[in-house]
């Protein structure tokens, strides 16, 4: 299945765009003024850039594995989610079936905190090449010693703001964060976070699945027990535990010291770098020749498979 068979651009003139993301569409509907439609495109991202072209179904695996773990992680903390099923949808969604099956979400319109969740079990990525330079995560003392890929002795807050399309994502500090958010916030966020990964990870490995690092994101709702606007509660929105969002390792290829084979974005990110790729496109000519990035079809394929695998070996079904 080539690039060419993605969808990587949405239309239904019936339903009012509100924004275009990296990989999500998101549409409000007439008829639900609480709700959203969150539509999970093909588009593939690396370093902040939208790639040229798409992977085929990746939406759709992103949408099957957000599902599974708001399922599995629903007692930790509520979320947004509130159907996949397009019958129990508003009437105006039926009609673009199409393009939607497998691929959307009806979810809780939430106030968005603007803060990146992530949460490291390993280091690896951003977190290592700053270790190697200061000693440091995040502007956090580490531990001296550290090898890459190695495992902290306990998994680590790690946030950055949440910036929009076409910039960078910045790495702070637990302070700045809380300064960003407020510190009651801040520590709900922080506690959630870290009590998702644990979680998870522990799942993960139950499967033969590494889950290095993820990011979570948060947003707020009237709260129900009150009546009063000013009292908001925490829930988890956006997409959960994908290989858009996480670092998944193959648990029997797992070395330290190395980079690791892995289940997510970094296969793409490893051959953008080989072929040339630098940061901070904005500022210059993008990509070869000005042109933007386009992927070679093995390693769209090869992202293909990688996608699908991690879903059905996290999920337990069959290939």
């Amino acid at each position: 299945m080539s690039s060419s068979s993605a969808l990587t651009t949405t239309n239904f003139p019936d339903l009012k765009l509100l924004s275009r993301g990296k990989v999500r569409d998101i549409y409000a509907i007439p008829s639900s003024q609480d709700r959203l439609l969150f539509v999970a495109t093909d588009r593939i991202s690396a370093y902040d850039v939208i790639l040229n072209n798409g992977i085929p179904d990746k939406g759709k695996y992103l949408t099957d594995l957000s599902l599974f773990w708001f399922e599995k992680l629903g007692h930790i903390i509520p979320n947004h989610f509130v159907t996949a099923n397009i019958d129990e949808m508003p009437e105006e969604v039926g009609k673009y079936r199409d393009q939607l099956e497998g691929r959307v979400m009806l979810v809780q319109k939430a106030e968005v905190v603007p803060l990146e969740a992530i949460v490291r079990g390993y280091i690896s990525g951003s977190a290592w090449a700053e270790y190697k330079r200061t000693g440091t995560v995040h502007g956090m003392k580490a531990p001296e010693g550290l090898v890459e890929s190695q495992k902290f002795p306990e998994p680590i807050f790690t946030p950055s703001t949440k910036a929009d399309q076409g910039s960078h994502d910045e790495n702070i500090s637990h302070e700045q964060a809380a300064k960003l958010v407020g510190e009651d916030l801040f520590n709900q966020i922080s506690s959630a976070a870290i009590a998702l990964y644990k979680s998870a990870s522990e799942y993960a490995l139950s499967k033969g699945i590494i889950l290095a690092d993820t990011k979570f994101e948060f947003g707020l709702i009237p709260s129900p027990s009150t009546s009063s606007p000013q009292d908001k509660s925490l829930i988890l929105i956006d997409e959960l535990l994908t290989p858009d969002s996480s670092r998944y390792w193959p648990k029997d290829k797992y070395e330290t010291g190395r980079g690791q084979e892995s289940f997510d974005k970094q296969y793409v990110r490893d051959w953008l770098v080989q072929n040339g790729f630098k940061k901070g496109l904005e500022s210059g000519p993008e990509g070869k020749e000005g042109e933007g990035w386009t992927l070679d079809e093995s390693v769209v394929q090869g992202t293909k498979e990688r996608y699908g695998e991690v879903v059905r070996i996290l999920k337990g079904v069959g290939s």
